[in-house]
């Protein structure tokens, strides 16, 4: 990446700033009908308030979705709406995420200026309570790609428990698999629960990041410069299938439709500390999960290196960077995910997600 980029993903968005961080949403208070971002209870904090939140919402009920800019104190800025009241031709399609991060300098530049002049014209707009969030890409364009074994003490917890017995040290490499992209699911959806096949469903707190330029055989050294920001993921997983059947591939129980929630919107690299960044799940309010990312054995820019290597990344590929200890399937006795329970996962500085177990119909 150049200097120029550098700058423009450090740019500071201190306009954006404000006495309400933190504040609870609540939507009956507000004399508006939430949709289903109730779930969300408040904004976190930017790292140094030098960046953005991209979400992809529903503005009205059925509508189609856009992008929105999430602001500090819960407001959600209309891009495409911005736009047109500022008099500004996008370099993007305001429907698609993907497009935003294609579009590279000029789409984020774009962004933030429109940001910046909506928050000075002090703009009437929508909170967080009064939108739907989708997953920040509701549409992959293709699969998933996820770390296994990213943790020590993840691989030891499963030692026991694991069905296959012939990987008994961690690999020196990280190990890759993927998801399917219907597995994409909303921040605050329904994962579906079948009881003749999904019964040992499990959860797994992961970051994602998101890729924001194209690239191949990428260094080490330059691998974070492809990083366009950050969501919370859960990697859930239904363990029978992914243990038992299929030969022990992992593919299939990993990529049940709606089984890889994700979001509540991406908080582009400037806005994340990722030293401070701990990968958090709870069970119907009970902590599961509780790690640091400085516990992963591969950090991020040795997984992007490693990953490219002879592999093209693009423009809005995901990357789910592995989950730490606690995960149900190696705890004695099992724990797994049944209909009711809620499963929240929290990215410490970046927001946090909730999803129902719901019986299918």
């Amino acid at each position: 990446m150049d200097q120029s980029r550098r700058d423009l993903l450090k740019m500071g968005a201190s306009a954006m700033g404000g006495a309400l961080m933190g504040v609870q949403f609540d939507a009956a208070a507000q004399g508006t009908r939430a949709v289903a971002t109730e779930h969300v209870k408040a904004v976190a904090p930017l790292a140094g308030k030098v960046a953005l939140r991209f979400a992809t919402c529903q503005f009205k009920e059925n509508a189609a979705a856009r992008i929105g800019i999430v602001l500090d104190d819960g407001r959600v800025i209309d891009v495409e709406a911005e736009a047109k009241r500022q008099g500004v031709s996008l370099a993007f399609a305001a429907d698609s995420m993907i497009s935003l991060l294609a579009c590279g300098d000029k789409g984020l530049a774009q962004a933030k200026a429109l940001a910046d002049k909506a928050v000075a014209r002090k703009s009437r707009l929508m909170t967080v309570s009064q939108v739907k969030l989708l997953s920040p890409v509701p549409k992959p364009e293709r699969n998933i790609y996820c770390v296994g074994w990213n943790y020590l003490e993840h691989f030891e917890e499963g030692r026991d428990a694991r069905a296959d017995k012939g990987v008994s040290k961690l690999p020196d490499n990280p190990v890759f698999f993927t998801k399917a992209t219907h597995t994409m699911n909303g921040p605050f959806a329904a994962i579906p629960y079948d009881p003749s096949f999904t019964a040992t469903a499990d959860w797994e707190a992961e970051l994602a990041v998101v890729i924001g330029r194209r690239g191949r055989n990428i260094a080490e050294e330059n691998a974070m410069d492809y990083v366009f920001g950050y969501a919370a993921f859960n990697d859930t997983t239904v363990r029978e299938v992914q243990q038992k059947r299929h030969g022990g591939q992992w593919f299939k129980g990993k990529s049940l439709d709606g089984y890889g929630p994700m979001g509540p919107w991406i908080v582009t690299a400037a806005g994340v500390t990722l030293d401070d960044v701990r990968i958090i799940c709870r069970v119907n309010g009970v902590e599961k999960q509780n790690a640091s990312y400085k516990q992963m054995y591969f950090k991020i820019p040795r997984i992007i290196a490693e990953l490219s290597r002879g592999l093209t990344l693009e423009p809005g590929d995901i990357i789910a960077t592995g989950t730490p200890p606690g995960v149900g399937y190696s705890r004695k006795p099992p724990e797994f995910l049944m209909p009711g329970d809620i499963m929240e996962t929290e990215i410490t500085g970046v927001g946090v997600i909730r999803n129902t177990i719901e019986t299918e119909t």
